[in-house]
């Protein structure tokens, strides 16, 4: 593997931790989207995957989005018999979404993409220093 092959895997993961935190941030904005009638499912929070692709350019495994799938738990519900979308009993079904898990999502994805920065600058500048010492 060739010093300018850990920018293209870099790169890759910084662009698919990207997406995840895309993904995050629409369940977070979700999170209190219910349905308008009673009978209509509300927001069901969304996954990413993540799969090995192989560059065949480069010759080198790179990681991308392999799909966006929705989580299949149960929706929350609540207790609110003058909402639009209240059932017969009174009760209103709100998003699967949990913001704490969100907020954990969303750190951890932060810290990929801030890892995969991190080898972008230490390979620049292994390349920069390679250059200097070849002059």
């Amino acid at each position: 593997m060739q010093l300018s092959d850990t920018l293209a895997i870099a790169a890759s993961g910084m662009k698919a931790q990207g997406d995840r935190l895309r993904v995050v941030a629409e369940n977070i904005a979700n999170a209190d989207s219910t349905g308008k009638t009673p009978n209509e499912e509300p927001y069901r929070r969304k996954l990413v995957v993540f799969q090995n692709a192989l560059d065949k350019e480069l010759g080198i495994n790179t990681v991308k989005v392999g799909s966006r799938t929705h989580d299949m738990s149960e929706f929350r519900k609540k207790y609110d018999p003058t909402h639009p979308a209240a059932d017969e009993k009174g009760y209103v079904l709100y998003p699967n979404v949990n913001n704490i898990v969100e907020m954990m999502d969303m750190r951890e994805s932060r810290r990929g993409y801030e890892a995969n920065m991190n080898v972008i600058e230490v390979s620049k500048a292994m390349l920069t220093r390679t250059i200097d010492l070849l002059r």
